[in-house]
């Protein structure tokens, strides 16, 4: 019997009409391009700034300037202020004070990221270059278990199934999509 290929045959993709699951999707991918992240660190120890590093820092770059700015704005619109309705001021401010980290570490790695494109990273400029990728990864995924674990869960409780859907159809107008349902 023949199986089908797996990147062939990828199971039903969350929409919209699921916010906390797309929320969840976003956190996934996220970990995979910091992922990606680390490991262009590693190919430029190894390497330098090859067509291969460079497609992969512009991936990163794409992914990070686009949709986790996105990602940022469907949280502090829709999840810390359910959090802070349920009492959980602190979760929230502590998310939000995450997100202006993030953000304040994207701008200087940024550069980083634009010299690989251009293939000028390289010698001293590498090692801290690749420590501040380090560093912006391990705060990420701090933050993206503290919200899986307790935020997306505390901030879901209790919503109806038309308040999810009016949070998925605002969601996907900040991309300029239209959302089903």
């Amino acid at each position: 019997m023949n199986t089908p290929h797996p990147l062939l045959h990828a199971g039903p993709s969350v929409g919209f009409d699921q916010p906390f699951e797309m929320l969840a999707a976003c956190h996934a991918r996220m970990d995979r391009s910091l992922d990606l992240l680390e490991r262009l660190g590693h190919h430029l120890h190894a390497h330098g700034c090859d067509a291969h590093a460079a497609s992969a820092a512009a991936d990163v770059l794409r992914y990070f300037d686009i949709a986790a700015p996105l990602h940022h704005q469907d949280e502090e619109q829709h999840v810390l202020p359910l959090l802070r309705a349920q009492g959980q001021a602190g979760l929230a401010a502590r998310l939000r004070a995450d997100h202006q980290v993030m953000e304040h570490d994207w701008a200087r790695l940024r550069p980083d990221l634009l010299a690989v494109v251009d293939g000028s990273l390289g010698g001293s400029a590498l090692p801290p270059a690749v420590a501040r990728w380090t560093q912006f990864a391990a705060l990420y995924r701090r933050h993206l278990a503290a919200e899986e674990a307790r935020a997306f869960p505390a901030a879901s409780a209790g919503l109806t199934p038309a308040q999810q859907n009016t949070m998925g159809r605002e969601m996907a107008k900040r991309r300029g999509m239209q959302a089903a349902g």
